[in-house]
Formats: structure tokens, C-alpha cells, sequence
């Protein structure tokens, strides 16, 4: 450490002298040891196998905007407001970007000078001499400069970590809306079967009413009576249970928005939420619109800062300290010219040996930044695939719904035909039980493919980082 401390007149050499080597330090301080970024390469393909036309971009910064939009639904609409505003998870992750926010600005503040104020009375005695009194009051000012880019690059590790931390806020959002909507659409979908069993058992009430008449005429057996009395109770039973399903599905909905499971309810509402109109085209978003990936890429960034934070420790630290003050043996008198002191100069620092200690820290900073790299390169690739995934299940949805669609229509003829039959005594009940069974199955397929189309598209929304534009779309059907 190079200092002279004074109590009498400085120099004006020394003070050129301190002068110019702060002028010095300064000039160089825009060193930055460290690779500077580049983001890691990545294949990705041009385009997705699952449907033509729909491109794949690189990544950068999320916005996933309305996407609910789309379902054009206005309660959807109304819990994802509530869910942003009371859902614990993304009140917990907004806190984390805060402390990222202040551990960055707790980074940049090592770029300035530090003041710092002290006063003090202490009474000792040096060799065995008399004992006296010290008593002082002093300002101080250090500045380390960042003639390395130590600091630099600290702030910029702590920039990356608070955009990944933003990214992080905005996955967890993503996930939580997505959540949210699957489990509304369950809900909606419970709502159509409770409805679809509740005419059910009509059907199989007017049956029953039927077979017993006849049974009374002498027409059939008491079989005929004890089926339809079976069926109806089974649906009855069925119909108990998907109660206990919406009622999990209502909880569920709850939680997410920050509520008791009790006492919350939302009403019934007939139909689903409107199938959204798929886009044509993807307007070169999928990556550029992943807050996962761009998560990880900041990562990346941050472990690469972190590189050169780690060999900045081969080189020396250069400061620069002042003080200036007051000392005295006694309270009265003390400010007064006689009793000041001041100080003034550079510093160096430097390690001769630390047995390996920094090569070992610089070989973890490169091990970390390697594990980064495959981090957000393995987010890339599921990020593909479950795009992938999704719109080939959308495909085959399609295709199945139209098909199922044809059976309900079909199977709905044919038991109209049949229970006319059996009125007129034309055929007996088993006829007429297995048509019944037979229309309300494919009855109920029908609205489980549209809820799982439904809820494959919120999972493609969730998959491509948000919604698209309406301008990409066709009409919908």
C-alpha cells in the first residue's frame, strides 16, 4: 500500500505525484478482463414438421400479451385479472426480481467513491508510559478503481441475473395463466357433462316409465324393469361424482387465485369457451417470445461476466484514499488548526500466493458458464419439441372431433328409431338399452375432444410464449 499521512504542509510534488498517478490509474480503468457475449450457437429447424408454413426465431425478450382473447370469454377473462393481481407464486417471483433489482444496484455502487464520517474518545497508554486521551473527529473518502473491469463486470453479471429473474416472473406467469385456463376449461367441461347426465336421466326416467307400463300390460318381463332401473341408478352415480370433480376443479381455480378452497364457486355456464382460430403462419415468435429461454440465455450472459470477474483476481487492485480531521487529548479546543491532520494517496493491492485459489475460481466460473450453455441449449430443443408435440395432438384432434361428430349424429338416428320400436313393442329392451348407451358415449366423446382441443391450444399459446395476432389467423370456424 502506498500512503503518506500528514499532519503539517504536503508537498506539492507529492501532491503532483498522487496527481498523476490517479490520472494514470484512471486512463486505464477501461480495461474489462473476460470474454465479452456472444450468444452459443443452436440449431433449430426452419421450420415446424407438424404444419407448414410456421417458423422458428431466436430469442430474446417475452411478451405474452391477451392471449385469452382468443377464447373470447369473458369470466376467463376476469380470473386471469384476478390471478395477476392475488396469485402467490408470481407475488413471490416479483419479490425475487426486487432482490435482484437491489443486489444489482448494490453492484453498481462499488463504481463510486465511499464517504465515511468517524468520532472518537478512547483513553491508553503506549510502553509503559503515561496514560492519555485521544480523542478525534474525521472524514474519510475511498475509491477503488475498476481499472480491470471487475466491477464492470459484476454489474453486468448482476444485470443478467435481473432480466433472468424478469424472464422467471414472466414464465411463472405464463404457466400459472395456462394453469388456470386448463382448469377453467375442466370446469366448463364438467358444467356440459353434469348437463348431458342430467338429460340422460330424463331419457332413462321416460324408459323406465315405459318398461314398467309395459311390464304392468303383461308385455315384457320384470327384466326390462330392473335394466332400466339399473342404467338410470348408474347414471345417478355418475352424476354424484362429476359434482366431486368440479367441486377439485373450483379448488383448484381458487388456490390459483390466491383464495380459500372454501366458499369459492363460479356458476354454471352452458357451452364452452369459443375454439380459437389456429394461425396460418407463426410470426417469427417462438423463441423470441419463450421467457424460459430467455431466462436461460441471461444465465449464460451472467456466467460469462462471472469469467471475468474471476480473472480480474490475477491482477492488482488500484485505489485511492483521503482522509482529513481533527485529533486532540481533550474535547475543548479540538477543532482548531493545531490539531489537523489530513492524508492523502494511491493504493495497490496485489497476491503473490494463495496456493491455487484463483485458478481454482476461474475454472468454476468456466465449468458454471458450460453448464449454462447446455442449460439454455437443451430449453431450446424442448421448447421445439413441445411445440412439436402440441400441434400435432391439435391435428389429430381436429380430425377426431370431425369423426366423432359423424358417430353422435348417427348414433342419435338410431336410438330415436329404436325407442320408437320398442313403444310399439318391435324390439325388446336390450335394443333399446345398448342404442341408449351407445348415443350417450359418443355424446360425451364429442365433448371431451372439444375440451381437449381447448385445452391443447392453451397449451400451444403457453408453448409459443403467448398468443398471436388476429391478423394471422383465418376466419375462424
Amino acid at each position: 500500500m502506498l500512503c503518506r499521512i500528514c499532519t503539517g504542509r504536503y508537498g506539492r510534488n507529492q501532491v503532483l505525484k498522487t496527481g498523476v498517478a490517479l490520472v494514470v490509474m484512471l486512463a486505464v480503468s477501461g480495461c474489462m478482463l473476460g470474454p465479452d457475449y456472444v450468444r452459443p450457437e443452436q440449431a433449430v429447424p426452419e421450420a415446424f414438421a407438424a404444419a407448414d408454413g410456421w417458423k422458428v426465431a431466436q430469442p430474446g425478450r417475452a411478451d405474452a400479451g391477451n392471449w385469452w382473447a382468443n377464447f373470447d370469454d369473458p369470466v376467463l377473462a376476469a380470473l386471469l385479472q384476478q390471478l395477476e393481481q392475488d396469485n402467490q407464486n408470481l407475488i413471490a417471483a416479483e419479490a425475487a426480481w426486487r432482490e435482484a433489482r437491489a443486489a444489482l444496484g448494490g453492484s453498481r455502487s462499488a463504481l463510486y467513491p465511499q464517504l465515511d464520517a468517524q468520532a472518537g474518545d478512547t483513553r491508553a497508554q503506549q510502553a509503559g508510559g503515561d496514560i492519555g486521551n485521544n480523542r478525534n473527529v474525521q472524514l474519510g473518502l475511498g475509491w477503488q478503481l475498476d481499472v480491470w473491469g471487475q466491477v464492470r463486470r459484476q454489474v453486468e453479471a448482476g444485470q443478467a441475473r435481473l432480466d433472468a429473474s424478469a424472464a422467471d416472473w414472466a414464465a411463472l406467469r405464463l404457466s400459472q395463466q395456462s394453469l388456470l385456463a386448463q382448469n377453467y376449461i375442466q370446469l366448463r367441461s364438467l358444467d356440459e357433462q353434469l348437463r348431458i347426465t342430467a338429460a340422460n336421466i330424463d331419457a332413462y326416467q321416460r324408459v323406465l316409465r315405459i318398461s314398467e307400463n309395459r311390464y304392468q300390460a303383461g308385455m315384457v318381463t320384470r327384466a326390462d324393469v330392473s335394466q332400466a332401473l339399473t342404467q338410470l341408478k348408474s347414471t345417478e352415480a355418475q352424476q354424484l361424482d362429476l359434482h366431486s370433480q368440479r367441486a377439485r376443479s373450483a379448488h383448484a381455480i381458487a388456490v390459483l387465485l390466491g383464495r380459500p378452497a372454501s366458499g369459492f364457486g363460479l356458476a354454471a355456464v352452458d357451452g364452452l369457451p369459443a375454439m380459437p382460430a389456429l394461425p396460418q403462419t407463426l410470426p417469427s415468435s417462438l423463441l423470441e417470445r419463450r421467457p424460459d429461454i430467455a431466462a436461460a440465455e441471461q444465465r449464460v450472459m451472467a456466467a460469462n461476466a462471472e469469467i471475468g470477474v474471476a480473472k480480474t483476481a490475477y491482477f492488482p487492485t488500484f485505489g485511492f484514499s483521503a482522509s482529513g480531521g481533527y485529533r486532540a487529548d481533550a474535547w475543548s479546543g479540538l477543532i482548531s488548526t493545531p490539531n489537523r491532520f489530513w492524508s492523502l494517496g494511491p493504493q495497490l493491492d496485489l497476491r503473490l500466493f494463495d496456493a491455487g485459489a484463483r485458478r481454482a475460481k476461474l475454472q468454476q466460473a468456466e465449468a458454471a458458464y458450460d453448464q449454462q450453455v447446455a442449460g439454455y441449449r437443451q430449453a431450446t430443443l424442448e421448447a421445439i419439441a413441445e411445440v412439436e408435440d402440441t400441434l400435432v395432438q391439435l391435428a389429430s384432434l381436429e380430425q377426431e372431433y370431425a369423426v366423432q361428430a359423424e358417430a353422435l349424429e348417427s348414433a342419435r338416428d338410431a336410438l330415436r328409431l329404436i325407442e320408437n320400436q320398442y313403444a310399439a313393442g318391435l324390439v325388446d329392451f336390450t335394443v333399446v338399452s345398448n342404442a341408449m348407451t351407445t348415443a350417450h358415449s359418443a355424446e360425451r366423446t364429442l365433448l371431451g375432444l372439444q375440451a381437449s382441443r381447448l385445452t391443447a391450444s392453451v397449451q400451444l399459446i403457453s408453448a409459443l410464449g403467448g398468443g398471436w395476432d388476429a391478423a394471422d389467423t383465418p376466419t375462424a370456424q
